[in-house]
């Protein structure tokens, strides 16, 4: 008796930890559900718990017994179920290990009580009650664990566009405007973790007579080598590689946007009239979290730079041997349930601002504490850490504007 009343009692304070931290912190409604469950679990293991010595000691209930059995096959259940979650999502090894001594705490307390010849009135109403519960516990699981991970993601859209360009009044100089949208239709708020938009300059020279394969084929070989950069394949121009011209954020970090709502702003760059480019091509990028999935801790905060000071991690700083700059920014996040908070070390999010001659880019990532960034994670990796983090990263561009005629109005 009292090794049942110490598996059911450890498993009530286990479930209700998890069940209220849960019902009232956690982000989405399945998981506020997983928390009332929990918490009901860990009511009934008590109802349990005082079965237990009534069935051994008091014999004032009749029934206690069938009361006691089904407490502790839904320990077993839950303990069981908590158990594989806290082997996929966790870090820690001991909630794994105190759940695995429970659900097999749980499985031989149910053996007993079984073999203390239980008078079970209704078999069959038993039966089908019991199988119920653990429809409903491994459907919850299954829909918490396998369906919500691997769901349509949502996805904002960045739309840009560029107006016409204005000359300065001493005609040395124009500025093009360029107009950025950020328009959020799902259902989630996104966590702005970084935007960037810039401009590459090219030079476009026209060829006097059809080109050969060979050359078109030096096109191809370039366009493999750049960073994003869309040059076309064509018989005429003569695309060469572009080269950064500016490059700024165009949204505060740590903000967030709602569910349907939208976020506008003009950005203007500037170029003397005498530029030697031919074409300005514009791209912008945002990088973003799902408000579902994560909590931030704002600030986002500046950590350091790959050719200065402050920690960056040892690719960062490899990058910078071939011409890239990078700029850090991090920030605490917390899960979005209270199990995973509790059985997880403490993450971080990083992100990256590199740019250099030939563009700029922003890259995100998700990192344990004291845990090097090596940003090598292989496929399956990075869409698992989309898939539980919803880290988002948007495109738009090339948007490309000509130069000729603004370069003849002198």
């Amino acid at each position: 008796m009292a090794g049942i009343l110490l598996v059911l009692l450890g498993t009530m304070g286990l479930l209700g930890w998890f069940g209220l931290g849960n019902f009232a912190h956690a982000l989405t409604f399945p998981g506020r559900l997983t928390g009332a469950v929990l918490i009901a679990v860990a009511f009934t293991t008590l109802l349990a718990a005082c079965a237990v010595l009534d069935h051994w000691v008091g014999h004032t209930f009749q029934y206690s017994g069938v009361v006691a059995l089904m407490g502790v096959f839904l320990a077993l259940l839950t303990d069981a179920l908590l158990m594989l979650r806290t082997l996929k999502n966790g870090d820690l090894v001991v909630f794994p290990a105190l759940l695995g001594a429970l659900a097999a705490g749980a499985a031989w307390a149910l053996f007993v009580v079984w073999r203390t010849s239980v008078t079970i009135p209704a078999p069959k109403r038993v039966a089908a009650a019991l199988l119920v519960s653990s429809i409903l516990a491994v459907a919850n699981f299954g829909y918490q664990n396998l369906y919500l991970p691997y769901r349509r993601e949502a996805r904002p859209l960045i739309t840009l566009s560029v107006g016409k360009a204005v000359l300065s009044k001493d005609r040395k100089a124009f500025a093009v405007p360029v107009d950025i949208t950020l328009q959020n239709h799902a259902d989630v708020g996104f966590y702005v973790l970084g935007t960037e938009v810039h401009a590459m300059g090219e030079r476009v020279p026209l060829s006097p007579k059809d080109r050969l394969r060979e050359q078109w084929r030096n096109d191809a070989e370039q366009f493999a080598r750049s960073m994003g950069e869309m040059n076309p394949l064509s018989r005429r121009e003569i695309h060469q590689p572009g080269e950064l011209v500016e490059a700024k954020p165009w949204m505060s970090l740590g903000h967030w946007i709602e569910p349907g709502d939208a976020f506008a702003t003009r950005m203007v760059m500037e170029l003397p009239l005498d530029t030697r480019y031919d074409q300005v091509a514009f791209y912008a990028s945002a990088s973003l979290a799902r408000k579902d999935q994560i909590v931030l801790e704002s600030p986002l905060h500046f950590v350091g730079t790959s050719w200065g000071g402050g920690y960056v991690p040892k690719w960062v700083k490899d990058q910078q041997k071939i011409g890239l700059d990078s700029l850090l920014f991090t920030a605490r996040l917390h899960e979005n349930n209270a199990i995973d908070e509790n059985t997880t070390k403490p993450r971080f999010v990083n992100v990256y601002w590199t740019f250099g001659a030939h563009g700029a880019i922003l890259q995100s990532s998700i990192t344990r504490k004291d845990e090097d960034d090596s940003s090598k994670l292989s496929g399956e990796e990075q869409r698992e850490l989309v898939s539980r983090y919803g880290l988002v990263d948007l495109v738009a561009g090339p948007v490309e504007r000509t130069l000729w005629d603004i370069k003849n109005q002198r």
